[in-house]
């Protein structure tokens, strides 16, 4: 690894509960930046701020199997251990938490989180039970590694929305910190997923932040009908020969209850399917 010091490996949770009280007992500020791996700039992002903020930081890989679905990619999500440890060499992280799956359930495991309405706007009619295994994981992930702070990326809003709302409602005395979406240079949302893309297709999701972009450039210039905006990003999206969109709407940024009229800071977000790839994107007008 070049001489840079990669983090120590942290493989069950009774470890990772003693590095926690014993940052406690020192006094120490533990941040956390929970992943499935696969771990792009985007993630860095996220783990950079981990750093900076805290005495001890954390990253965990853990690809979840409760919430991916029947026929979704668990089996083929990508994960690359070494690849991510490698990544995070000298970038300050001290512990990586990899646990096996039995680990974070163990045998006779039956207690989920259910997450309400939020879980059932934008990606949950197509995601039916995802965010449920998004927020039994977190949660779950939070007992172990108990720290101050954890840092999620705006990408995943929902998610986002639904984790500071689990925080809230369970009184998890972790402070939530998000983290602008990081791009590529034509404007794609950094994903683990982009490598599924072939050439022809990673060309026409640029598509996606275009439309997204065209909603604001409009809001911009004083259109506030959401049917109207949402009919100019389609166009866009239609034009790069996307056409299987899961949802295209401009929801409240708190609620992800649907707008028909679009107020500032409003979320505008979009998951759309490209081949066999589900891409999702979102800004804040």
């Amino acid at each position: 690894m070049d001489g840079k010091k990669a983090p120590s490996v942290v493989r069950t949770r009774a470890e990772m509960k003693k590095v926690s009280r014993d940052c406690a007992a020192a006094g120490k500020r533990l941040g956390f930046v929970p992943t499935m791996g696969a771990l792009h700039p985007g993630h860095l992002s996220l783990v950079d701020e981990a750093v900076a903020r805290a005495d001890v930081a954390v990253v965990s890989v853990f690809v979840n199997p409760s919430q991916f679905g029947p026929g979704e990619d668990f089996d083929r999500y990508g994960r690359d251990f070494e690849g991510d440890l490698e990544k995070l060499a000298g970038s300050g992280v001290d512990y990586l938490f990899h646990p096996a799956a039995e680990e974070i359930y163990p045998d006779g495991f039956q207690t989920a989180v259910s997450v309400g309405e939020l879980g059932d706007r934008l990606c949950g009619p197509a995601r039916p039970g995802h965010f449920d295994g998004v927020a039994t994981v977190v949660l779950k992930l939070f007992n172990m590694v108990r720290p101050d702070f954890a840092v999620f990326g705006e990408k995943d809003y929902q998610q986002l929305v639904i984790v500071r709302r689990m925080a809230r409602d369970f009184d998890v005395d972790v402070e939530i910190v998000a983290m602008p979406i990081r791009r590529e240079p034509d404007g794609l949302a950094m994903s683990s997923r982009n490598v599924y893309l072939s050439a022809e297709q990673r060309t026409r999701a640029a598509a996606i932040n275009r439309a997204l972009r065209e909603v604001g450039k409009m809001f911009e210039g004083g259109c506030r009908d959401c049917p109207t905006l949402l009919r100019a990003a389609g166009r866009v999206l239609r034009e790069a020969q996307i056409n299987d969109i899961d949802y295209l709407e401009i929801a409240d940024p708190v609620t992800l209850e649907s707008r028909t009229a679009a107020e500032r800071g409003d979320l505008v977000a979009v998951a759309a399917r490209i081949g066999e790839t589900r891409l999702i994107d979102n800004v804040l007008l």
